[in-house]
């Protein structure tokens, strides 16, 4: 019997760890890597706790080196996609009814997992098979991922906690019940954390998941289905489901006990599941939940009075970081004529500075973007600036896929505030620059606010504090993430939580409260303590 009241406190944030040579980190992380890569894993779906080998096969690479093979995994047809409804049903019952303070400890179980054993395994897997260096592996794999479990802990307490108020003569609650059917979770390739996260913020309140991984990070997201086994999670309640994301979306949208997406990915692919979801609304047990992050045309808008130095810092680091492969990455900036070519000279320093490789040289500050796919979409627009008559490439503009995915960090700059490649998504290691005459900012902050259907996240550059509020408050609705004085990305959970609107998603905000109440149903309970027995209004007595 359990009759104790357990509050989770708010957690502290995962410390980074240094990764300095010869630190313990750093022989553990070196040790990894040279196991995971020189070892071919088999990778099969997990349904229902059991491994499944469909027979059909697809190849996990490295991006640096696309020649050598990670793993191999099996691919799940519509068998076994119905197989994994089926199994996240059959598990619903049990999970839904068990104590949430005994879910929350399998979650947090994860946490100590992550922080200890799991640590050099996951991030050894996002380096090799995403392509991150070390501090883009730890940032993401281990500390964000970690911070994920322990802070949705801590938010489904102050959850569960509120309680209505109670009356003369009778008791009222709430009981937060999970969603009635299961959650697809849709998984990106670059952030390994949002693959977790999307999987057990919902298992957390009693959900159960199919989860489709990226194909091209499969490698990390199989590891972390072992360890959510390892931890606890019993079998059915997240099922692992390698697959074409047309055919699942297909099968999982038509199946009436859909409950809700838990989606990040591209614009184009959440809007093809929600029109199905709208195709098939009539035959739902309940209206799904859709939450889902999508794409960005993240902004640096810098007022005259602010620091060029600064600006190349944040441009640089913003726009170039996992090779432009973050959902908040900086892709487009606006910046004064005059500053501009200070600008431009500091970065051109920083871009000689660097090197670009293979992730096992922890010298190299670039590696390769994800796939063949990425590079081509990517030299497509380089391409076009280079033939345009309204842009030109100012800085790198230099691509090669022979060995790896590589392209160097690039800068266009164009005096067309609509080029295309001011507007359109890019996601790589590409920063367009519109530099605008210096007595027109309000112009250039109507631009900015009007060229791009997104609005994940931006930020603001300047020393003059009246203006620069001026202008956040112009551009209120172009970031669900806005930052002063900072580059528009690296969003920390509790502190930053995560989400854009417009064309950017539903802002659900990954990392705090808000994103936990999609997934669940609140029923109220009122308990009359002594129930009437006369209908008479008290005024029609004698």
């Amino acid at each position: 019997m359990k009759n104790a009241i357990i509050s989770f406190p708010c957690p502290a944030n995962e410390p980074v760890k240094t990764y300095l040579e010869g630190s313990p980190e750093r022989i553990a992380l070196d040790e990894e890597l040279e196991r995971q890569y020189n070892t071919v894993v088999e990778i099969p779906l997990i349904i229902g706790g059991k491994e499944i080998f469909t027979g059909n096969i697809k190849e996990v690479v490295c991006p640096h080196e696309h020649g050598h093979v990670l793993a191999r995994y099996h691919q799940a047809g519509e068998k076994e996609i119905k197989m994994a409804i089926d199994a996240a049903m059959t598990a619903h019952k049990q999970w839904a009814e068990t104590d949430w303070t005994v879910r929350a400890a399998i979650v947090l179980k994860c946490a100590e997992l992550l922080s200890t054993k799991y640590r050099p395994i996951m991030n050894a897997a996002t380096m090799l098979g995403q392509s991150k260096n070390i501090f883009q592996a730890e940032i993401d794999s281990a500390c964000e991922t970690i911070d994920f479990f322990r802070y949705n802990v801590h938010y489904a307490s102050k959850l569960y906690a509120i309680q209505p108020k109670d009356g003369k003569g009778f008791i009222d609650s709430t009981e937060y019940r999970p969603l009635e059917g299961f959650v697809l979770a849709v998984t990106p390739f670059n952030f390994t954390s949002i693959a977790s996260n999307l999987n057990m913020t919902p298992v957390l309140l009693g959900n159960t998941t199919v989860w489709k991984p990226s194909g091209t990070a499969v490698l990390s997201n199989y590891y972390m289905m072992k360890m959510f086994e390892e931890a606890g999670v019993p079998a059915g309640v997240v099922n692992f489901v390698p697959s074409k994301g047309s055919e699942i979306g297909r099968i999982c949208c038509a199946s009436k006990d859909l409950a809700g997406i838990h989606f990040t990915g591209s614009t184009a692919t959440f809007q093809t599941l929600w029109k199905s979801v709208g195709e098939n609304i009539a035959h739902y047990v309940s209206y799904p939940r859709l939450v889902g992050e999508t794409g960005g045309k993240d902004y640096i808008f810098v007022h005259p009075s602010a620091v060029a130095d600064e600006i190349a810092w944040a441009a640089f680091s913003g726009a170039y970081e996992f090779q432009g492969q973050k959902c908040s990455a900086a892709s487009r900036i606006y910046v004064p004529k005059s500053m501009w070519p200070a600008v431009l000279e500091k970065m051109k320093k920083f871009a000689s500075e660097i090197s670009m490789g293979d992730v096992r040289d922890p010298q190299n500050y670039i590696n390769a973007v994800i796939d063949e796919t990425s590079w081509d979409n990517i030299d497509s627009y380089l391409k076009y600036a280079e033939a345009a008559d309204d842009a030109k490439i100012v800085m790198g503009g230099g691509r090669d896929k022979s060995v790896g995915y590589f392209v160097e960090p690039t800068v266009i700059e164009t005096s067309n505030p609509h080029f295309k490649t001011m507007e359109e998504e890019i996601f790589g290691p590409v920063l367009t620059v519109y530099p605008y005459d210096d007595d027109k900012v309000w112009e250039a902050v109507h631009d900015l606010d009007t060229t791009s259907p997104y609005g994940l996240t931006g930020s603001v550059f300047g020393r003059d504090r009246l203006e620069v509020q001026k202008i956040a408050d112009a551009l209120c609705y172009t970031a669900g993430n806005f930052y002063i004085n900072d580059r528009p990305t690296g969003a920390v959970v509790g502190m930053q939580p995560f989400g854009g609107s417009r064309a950017s998603g539903t802002n659900d905000k990954a990392g705090g409260e808000f994103n936990l109440i999609r997934w669940v149903l609140p029923r109220c309970i009122k308990e009359t303590l002594v129930t009437p027995t006369d209908y008479h209004y008290s005024y029609m007595k004698k």
